[in-house]
């Protein structure tokens, strides 16, 4: 199947040929057809599959075909972070090129009365985090009578940072009479609720829940956590890195990780959730532009970053949940290309591996870099606790019962 087999408006075909996209992915296929009709539609699919066109193409295409004009928005993209709206704004707007159609992106960190401007000149497609959104209905600034379709981008991750009331409350400000996508990498209860309240008899699409795309080569590397830092220079140094995105647990230790890299004259940038906005959209320009080797970043990064071209997905540290994992690591092998994920697992996380490996139902192979020295003794003040390896072994004990439970 090819893009030209959708019924899509010539500017569009343009467009998608101009964007370099041939044939649709899975669950483009599915979701695009039905969607152009007005269907509800609700789709799960791992990370890197290409929802972003999923629901781009259907709504832009029934505007086009639309004549009649207003200064309202007629379609509403919530996402739930600054980034997302950043990549699905500028997605819309290359997809609009050759339209007169106006798309706004709307988020904190920014400044308001631009976007009160824009908003007021009139805007066919918004693209919002909840909370700005909310900010601008408190305001008046926004009005939904016109409003044609709603889509949920990552709804599961708005979910999880507790938007909830905030689409609740936006929601209930639509006309009921509305086509509504919910798109999502994975499926929990939540989201079904979430359906049932919004959608009406909706086309339910699946895709591989919680599977990592096979093109990416997955491992671990076992580490004592005072060499974490080392490992990862000596890997730099050894294989073919060509843009590495490094995932640490918290802000500091993204810092430490972002200043030990420079430290050793390694071309790094670093994102977290204390830099203006103005600075992490600076990291990630130059990321995408090649000027950083390396962009260190915290799980803010781990959802709706589309970065082409990334070589390696290094969990410095391993994600406290499993499904952020497979979040993380799908930052690589974007769009069906290769990319290695490598994970620095210390004795302290073989608790959260485990994890990992039941959610993905195998083992991830184990390995080791060549001539790299890991018998450099722990310093005293890095030696854990009795107390903390009393508490690692009975965790490590009680998932690998329930991983041999698997059978």
């Amino acid at each position: 199947m090819r893009f030209t087999e959708f019924n899509l408006s010539q500017s569009l075909h343009q467009a998608v040929g101009g964007l370099g996209y041939q044939e649709p992915t899975p669950i483009q296929a599915q979701a695009i057809p039905p969607a152009l009709e007005g269907r509800d539609i609700v789709g799960c699919a791992q990370t890197g599959t290409g929802k972003t066109l999923a629901f781009l193409l259907p709504a832009l295409e029934q505007l086009l075909r639309d004549q009649n004009k207003t200064r309202h928005p007629r379609v509403v993209i919530l996402v739930p972070t600054r980034e997302l709206v950043i990549q699905v704004s500028g997605e819309a707007r290359k997809l609009t090129s050759r339209t007169s159609l106006r798309v706004v992106p709307v988020y904190g960190g920014a400044g308001m009365r631009t976007q009160i401007d824009k908003l007021r000149r009139g805007a066919d497609v918004v693209v919002a985090t909840p909370g700005r959104l909310m900010d601008h209905m408190r305001r008046q600034n926004v009005n939904f009578k016109d409003l044609q379709i709603l889509v949920l981008d990552e709804a599961d991750r708005m979910l999880d940072m507790g938007f909830l009331p905030d689409i609740k409350e936006i929601v209930s400000r639509m006309p009921p009479q509305r086509q509504t996508m919910l798109f999502s990498a994975t499926m929990p209860s939540a989201i079904l609720a979430l359906a049932r309240q919004f959608q009406r008899d909706p086309v339910r699409i699946e895709l591989d829940q919680a599977r990592p795309p096979e093109a990416i080569q997955q491992a671990l590397y076992p580490v004592a956590k005072h060499l974490k830092l080392r490992l990862l220079l000596a890997m730099l140094e050894q294989m073919e890195m060509t843009s590495m995105l490094v995932f640490t647990r918290t802000k500091q230790e993204a810092d430490i990780v972002t200043r030990q890299l420079r430290e050793a004259s390694v071309s790094v940038a670093c994102i977290h959730g204390d830099f203006k906005q103005r600075d992490r959209i600076a990291a990630l320009e130059g990321f995408r532009a090649g000027r950083h080797r390396v962009l260190v970043a915290t799980n803010i990064a781990a959802r709706g970053l589309d970065v082409e071209g990334i070589s390696h997905v290094i969990n410095y540290d391993v994600p406290e949940h499993a499904e952020d994992y497979v979040h993380r690591i799908g930052r690589t092998a974007r769009a069906e290309a290769d990319g290695d994920a490598i994970t620095l697992v210390t004795p302290e996380d073989e608790g959260l591996i485990h994890r990992v490996e039941f959610l993905l139902g195998r083992k991830i192979k184990r390995q080791t870099l060549p001539g790299f020295d890991y018998n450099v003794p722990t310093p005293s003040w890095a030696r854990p606790s009795a107390e903390a390896l009393l508490r690692r072994a009975n965790q490590s004990q009680s998932l690998a019962d329930r991983w041999r439970a698997m059978g």
